[in-house]
């Protein structure tokens, strides 16, 4: 049978820590979606998995057919003053063996309704490095392009640009 595997949605538990870092370390030391050059430990994965559950905030996981951890997706509040209470950055990222299979596309379109839910009524994704790949994504699911910050990062030996893009999670919210 040929097409896409099968992967599945759920919200993320505490024993997917170690699968997380394990992906994201990936980013840290091999891309530019991400402007950490330290990957956080397991411990402080658990500790992110906690504070976000603590707010409410959606955080989610892509299992495979073996139901191993394939990517992830969260929402947390754009900033942390109150007046952004309602607004949202998401985090998508997916193990690199699966990488333009759908994995993002499928962890952002359930993201966005989950972070709808949890009272958010806009969403930016903040694209570190100005990746294609995550401005296509973004744009595939409704995103507009906000802004562009140049040369804010600088990581294996570059100068890298962050992009924003945004949308309304709530069908009467309108951006601006």
């Amino acid at each position: 049978m040929t097409g896409q595997p099968r992967v599945a949605i759920r919200p993320v538990a505490e024993a997917d820590a170690g699968a997380i870092a394990g992906i994201y370390a990936h980013h840290v030391t091999h891309g530019t979606a991400t402007f950490d050059t330290q990957a956080p430990t397991v411990e402080q994965w658990r500790e992110k998995i906690t504070h976000l559950a603590a707010h409410g905030w959606p955080f989610l996981v892509a299992t495979d057919e073996d139901d191993a951890v394939i990517g992830y997706a969260y929402a947390a509040q754009f900033r942390d003053r109150p007046a952004y209470a309602h607004a949202c950055e998401d985090s998508v990222y997916v193990h690199p063996e699966r990488i333009g299979r759908g994995v993002g596309k499928a962890l952002l379109a359930a993201l966005i309704p989950a972070a709808g839910a949890a009272g958010f009524t806009q969403m930016l994704g903040v694209i570190a490095g100005g990746e294609d790949a995550s401005v296509a994504l973004h744009a595939g699911q409704g995103f507009r392009h906000a802004g562009r910050m140049e040369k804010v990062g600088y990581k294996f030996g570059q100068w890298l640009d962050t992009i924003y893009m945004q949308r309304a999670l709530q069908a009467d919210e309108q951006t601006h």
